[in-house]
């Protein structure tokens, strides 16, 4: 009877047990001191390749590789990656200690070999001649030569330390800035092998080292056979990067250099927080928030909806006034999308070491390469229940505020293929033993607007998964746990896919009005959809007062416009710009089916009510000063503006008008004193 086959994961248990016979063997023979250290430093060094290329076929192995059905396979799978890790930590413990400290290259190592030699041979014939003694003598100078000899800044093994690193555990070898080292033997987890200049041995991690050591050589005469050997070593370091493309693949997270560099020359409070534990592993600082601190007015929304000039610095390229109509005229860009933020799914919440003060995702469009608008911000709620759940466009009575509203809009004239919206899910945070506020991005997706073929992609709800780290980061998780291990089956595959942190996103399209509304508007913003109407508006104020109202195009002079001067710093403050769209709502309560046709009837209205309003509410010294995500300041500031819009609804009650100067002379209320900034309108200092 033929014997029966065993299956692939069986044959890897039975070489796993051998594997560990002979490293049990190894370790006792040390002990023993049966052989020399230099045949066991070689036993072991075949065990190691022997154990890591056996790991590596056990990660590759499926359920599909098996002759028959094994129960408990993924158990018994990860049980023998253990045993292999496990014998591995063992053998790489014994090859340290069974590594003497040698010159660090390869000559050195040659020496050290004649020299035992030659220590064999002296016991063995002690009547040698003194010529021999002299020729000993010469050799051992030679090989010394050698050995202080300048590592070649064309071999692959030698490298240069990038920075500090201090050994933490036994085994590690502490380096600085500038020493060059030799590497011995390269592991998967980024732990090499290495021998300084002193001939220390010890493992350091693969980022902290660099190829090459910038070392000039000293003799000329061995220039010319370093130039003949570079193309053989050239060919050896690309044989040496193919075997461990896998291997950087895998951890191409850690090996990031630039986010390495970052992390040793900046410390901020991420860099702590992740070494407390505090957050996950792959959040990192706000790159957008980043944006809109260090660029100033550069990715605010104040800045995009300013016109811009055209080349010549005398006319606008974006604003036009239609002669016929007196209307602006309507401009068709190459993107102009309508979308809905509808929630996100799996987000990790940060430890209990900080406290979360805003949720929120920033929003602008990217090209794979830069932000090409201005960044847009949509705060999410959540409930206590389900933490790592956000949501959009909650239900409330009243109009819904801009700061909660998921309903957007994207204008954008770039050229780009690769054009697309970005989404970078954010938190704000204070840390509870310091006090320190700082922003983290808890993941970022990125959504093309085209398709392979460069059409338009459909109207319709896209989940879009979540990345760790920045969007110039790639293969980031959010989360460790979430990636952790392969997943087999169909079942695994779905609880794995679940897990995954996800935004959901709906691409739709917008009714005439609104189309003709957003055609109004620069060629470049992104922008809450149930503004649309008061963008227009002011849109239509700065064509009248650029294109219609100046004597000349060439004139310059300061314009008395306080609405244009100042209507920029509502997009920054969206709580004023909320109470300008509850007090223009009301007013356009009262007006007649013909006055809300009227163009002009709704310019004076519309001036006139953002003068009693929020031009009020910007120089009332009640008004406390607007802070992102402070909520005592953003209680303090809701409570005062809609004070503020009631008593100017008692007021369009008592006279029957719709806006008016009432407020500014009533004597209940205080003003602070006017800024002629703040009056006048300067088209050289805001233009684009």
């Amino acid at each position: 009877m033929a014997p029966k086959r065993k299956g692939a994961l069986q044959q890897l248990q039975r070489t796993v047990d051998e594997l560990k016979g002979q490293v049990d063997s190894l370790v006792k023979d040390v002990q023993s001191q049966v052989e020399s250290t230099k045949e066991a430093f070689r036993r072991c060094q075949e065990l190691q390749i022997s154990a890591e290329k056996t790991l590596r076929t056990l990660k590759k192995l499926t359920k599909a590789d098996e002759l028959a059905p094994v129960g408990n396979y993924d158990q018994r799978k990860l049980e023998e990656e253990r045993r292999l890790q496990s014998i591995l930590e063992s053998l790489n413990t014994l090859s340290l200690e069974l590594s003497p400290p040698g010159p660090s290259t390869a000559a050195g190592d040659a020496s050290q070999e004649d020299s035992e030699d030659n220590d064999d041979s002296d016991d063995d014939d002690d009547d040698d001649d003194d010529d021999d003694d002299d020729d000993d003598d010469d050799h051992d100078h030679e090989n010394e030569k050698q050995a202080l000899k300048p590592p070649s800044q064309s071999d692959p093994r030698i490298y240069t330390a990038l920075s500090d690193f201090r050994g933490e555990q036994q085994g590690d070898l502490s380096v600085q800035r500038g020493d060059i080292l030799r590497v011995i033997r390269k592991t998967a987890d980024g732990w090499w092998l290495t021998q300084d200049t002193k001939g220390n041995r010890g493992v350091v991690p693969k980022t902290y080292l660099k190829i090459g050591s910038g070392v000039s050589e000293d003799n000329e005469e061995d220039e010319e056979d370093e130039d003949e050997k570079d193309e053989e070593e050239s060919e050896e370091d690309e044989q040496d990067d193919e075997e461990l493309t896998e291997q950087e693949k895998q951890s191409a997270s850690h090996s990031n250099w630039s986010t390495v560099k970052k992390a040793l020359t900046e410390i901020d409070a991420t860099d702590v927080l992740s070494a407390m534990g505090a957050i996950p592993s792959g959040f990192r600082p706000s790159t957008l928030n980043k944006l809109l601190v260090e660029e100033g007015a550069t990715y605010r929304g104040s800045h995009s909806i300013q016109p811009e000039l055209s080349q010549s610095q005398l006319s606008f390229s974006d604003l036009f006034l239609d002669p016929d109509t007196g209307r602006v005229r309507a401009r068709q860009v190459r993107t102009c999308v309508c979308f809905t933020l509808w929630s996100c799914r799996m987000i990790p919440t940060p430890g209990v070491g900080v406290q979360v003060l805003s949720r929120h995702i920033r929003v602008c469009a990217f090209d794979g390469t830069q932000v090409l608008s201005n960044i847009h911000t949509v705060r999410a709620t959540y409930s206590s229940k389900s933490p790592k759940t956000w949501s959009f466009s909650p239900r409330m009575t009243g109009i819904l505020p801009i700061l909660l509203d998921g309903d957007c809009f994207i204008r954008c004239n770039s050229a780009s293929p690769d054009l697309g919206i970005l989404f970078e899910l954010g938190v704000t945070f204070i840390r509870n033993s310091t006090g320190e506020r700082g922003d983290l991005s808890c993941g970022w997706t990125f959504l093309k607007l085209t398709d392979d073929t460069g059409n338009p992609l459909p109207n319709r709800t896209y989940e879009l998964p979540v990345n760790g780290g920045t969007p110039y980061e790639k293969d980031v998780a959010v989360e460790a746990s979430v990636t952790r291990g392969s997943p087999v089956g169909v079942f695994q595959q779905m609880l794995q896919a679940r897990r995954q942190p996800k935004l959901i996103v709906k691409l739709k399209s917008a009714n005439s009005r609104t189309r003709t509304q957003l055609s109004l508007l620069p060629d470049t913003l992104l922008h809450c959809l149930s503004c649309v109407h008061l963008l227009a508006l002011h849109r239509q104020l700065l064509a009248d007062t650029l294109l219609m109202n100046r004597p000349t195009m060439q004139n310059a002079d300061l314009i008395c416009s306080p609405v244009l001067s100042t209507f920029p710093v509502l997009l920054d403050q969206p709580d004023l710009l909320d109470a300008l769209r509850s007090a223009w709502l009301d007013a356009e309560t009262n007006m007649s089916r013909a006055q809300k046709r009227d163009l002009s009837y709704l310019k004076q209205e519309f001036v006139k009510v953002y003068m009693s309003s929020v031009y009020f509410l910007l120089h009332s010294p009640s008004l406390p000063r607007y802070r992102w995500a402070d909520p005592p300041s953003e209680e303090q500031r809701a409570r005062f503006i809609y004070t503020i819009l009631d008593a100017l609804k008692h007021s369009q009650h008592t006279t029957g008008q719709s806006g008016g100067p009432e407020v500014f002379v009533d004597p209940m209320h205080q003003h602070l004193a006017f800024d002629v900034t703040e009056l006048t309108f300067d088209l050289l200092h805001v233009a684009q």
